[in-house]
């Protein structure tokens, strides 16, 4: 928005706020939240942290408590979910002492069939961050959720759904509930929709939209722990962990159109999934348990021989067709209803951001609700919050959208991954830490700098699908350490962590070191390119880049800015410097 754009936006904030209280409607309920997974539940200790008194209900489709090993995809957290869970909800007792430390993300390039992972491009860390991450057993935190929620007085009732007639201005919702043969009624002055795939909001409202993002996934569950470490004896692949192991990472199998995940839990289960491409993977190839384990055996052999060697212990097996969607709306002030989690917009597993989109939808919706229960009027703020969330996760869906192929490239994937990091540490990360998300509204002068750091992040995944398809990628064997030998990660996660006294600032450094870092990319690769003149694709693609006025400004910013304040070299095109 331009300048005279945002001043107006501001007045009419400060109009909607300044009008008359919306009178008092009798209902059951002031909220009630449609669901009964992490998303329903979290929200409910959120409201009740914020507003103590708030008349909270959860309809919850299945009884409670869940088993351990559970079928429900999302064992990973990642820095924002931790943070969430840990911090503001008051978990970080149960993160401690139920589930499992996480040792970050670590994949393994495919290399020669993969019967060796000693000999595949490995990308991890070689020691913990300071930030916890875990990996969570699903059925274990939802019960721990749920105990939580009663004991806090939210009303929690079994039940389904069958329908949500939304009242008009300021009249109260009802909402049709069934149990058994048995209907009943109840009603609300908010609704929330934390329904999962069955989106109740967004089939009723029409709102339900595609994003361009087609892939598929398949996973199981099996009763015992898979680790990684017992693949290999080699000492030198054993020797590059400095603390930890690589049992208690997110392990990610990589080949081109892609990535099979590993997560170990604290139930003793494992968890095994498949994501891919539909345009280098079939969904047909690994729909079935059957089917998957045969694919296995052909893309990742020393997956399927574990599998093999403990098939009575399988547990389960799910899939999801298509499972990337958005929704063309996510919060509606005027009309009271708010959608959060799976029912709205999910993007990928990849990065493990569905829980990160969880605590900041959950954050701007406690902010709404509790707004309008204490007699402001929401409707504004509410399309502001509306339109940030709905933004945030466009731009969040174009780093997965159409980057599968880069899943068969180590070196531009391992590139791209640190920088997705360093990206979400110093812009995602920092923002929730610091708890903007929620006043956007009040500072509309903070939009311009978010909207500049989404189109660096566009531009950056369109140059890495750029670099991919002039590239040609033999690697093998070596170790990409994305944490403790890289100064500039080292600087964006520790600045993420807690409230900052200047946040103004620390803001504007993180962005012109993410600048600095783009900038040291594109001059790596333009460099290493330039002098490829048998190649007519690759020199074209080069005079593209050094037409491309945004990437001539990043180059820029890195070469004045590596003279004062230098960050690490030789990270992109070769092996991280030892320590």
């Amino acid at each position: 928005m331009d300048t005279e754009t945002r001043q107006a936006l501001a007045e009419s904030i400060k109009r909607r706020l300044a009008e008359s209280t919306p009178p008092e409607v009798a209902t059951d309920h002031d909220v009630s939240i449609v669901g009964g997974g992490v998303a329903a539940m979290t929200l409910a200790l959120e409201l009740h942290r914020a507003r103590p008194g708030t008349r909270i209900q959860i309809i919850d489709p299945n009884p409670h408590p869940v088993a351990e090993v559970t079928h429900t995809v999302g064992e990973s957290t990642v820095e924002v979910s931790a943070m969430y869970l840990g911090e503001r909800l008051g978990l970080t007792d149960h993160l401690q002492t139920a589930q499992l430390r996480k040792m970050g993300l670590r994949m393994f390039f495919s290399h020669n069939g993969n019967t060796d992972i000693a000999q595949r491009v490995e990308l991890g860390g070689s020691v913990f961050v300071p930030q916890p991450t875990y990996q969570i057993d699903r059925g274990r935190l939802e019960n721990e959720l749920h105990r939580r929620c009663v004991a806090a007085g939210v009303d929690v009732v079994t039940g389904r759904v069958r329908s949500v007639d939304l009242g008009a201005r300021d009249g109260e919702h009802t909402l049709s509930i069934q149990r058994g043969e048995d209907v009943t009624h109840t009603t609300a002055r908010w609704v929330v929709d934390a329904s999962g795939r069955n989106r109740t909001l967004p089939r009723e409202l029409d709102l339900k939209r595609a994003n361009g993002h087609d892939c598929n996934a398949a996973w199981l569950r099996i009763a015992t722990e898979i680790d990684v470490g017992r693949w290999t004896d080699d000492p030198a692949w054993h020797s590059r962990l400095v603390e930890g192991d690589r049992a208690f990472s997110t392990n990610h199998l990589m080949g081109e159109g892609y990535w099979v995940w590993l997560i170990r839990l604290a139930s003793g289960a494992t968890s095994v999934g498949i994501v891919a491409d539909p345009k280098f993977h079939a969904f047909n190839d690994f729909n079935t348990l059957e089917r998957a384990r045969a694919w296995l055996r052909k893309h990742e052999p020393q997956c399927a021989d574990v599998l093999d060697a403990h098939e009575d212990l399988i547990r389960d097996f799910r899939v999801m067709k298509r499972y990337s969607h958005t929704a063309a709306q996510v919060y509606d002030g005027d009309r009271r209803w708010c959608v959060t989690g799976d029912a709205g917009i999910f993007l990928d597993p990849l990065y493990s951001s569905g829980l990160d989109l969880v605590a900041i939808g959950n954050g701007l919706i406690t902010d709404l609700v509790i707004r309008d229960l204490d007699g402001e009027n929401v409707t504004a703020r509410a399309g502001i919050s509306d339109s940030l969330f709905r933004s945030l996760t466009d731009m969040w869906v174009a780093i997965y959208r159409d980057q599968y192929v880069l899943m068969g490239s180590p070196t531009v994937m391992s590139a791209k991954v640190i920088w997705d990091i360093a990206f979400y540490w110093g812009f995602v990360g920092f923002l929730y830490s610091n708890d903007r998300f929620v006043t956007v509204a009040d500072d509309p002068q903070v939009v311009p700098h978010l909207q500049g750091l989404i189109d660096l992040s566009n531009r950056m995944q369109a140059f890495f699908r750029e670099w991919a398809a002039v590239d040609v990628d033999d690697s093998s064997g070596r170790f990409v350490d994305l944490f403790a030998p890289l100064n500039f990660m080292m600087t964006l996660h520790v600045a993420m962590m807690g409230r900052s006294d200047t946040f103004t600032e620390q803001f504007e450094a993180n962005a012109r070191l993410l600048r600095q870092i783009a900038g040291q990319v594109i001059e790596t690769v333009l460099a290493d390119k330039s002098s490829n003149f048998s190649d007519d694709d690759v020199i074209r693609q080069v005079q593209a880049w050094q037409r491309d006025s945004l990437l001539r400004d990043l180059r820029s910013i890195y070469r004045n800015e590596q003279s004062t304040n230098p960050i690490t070299e030789d990270w992109i095109l070769s092996p991280v410097p030892a320590q």
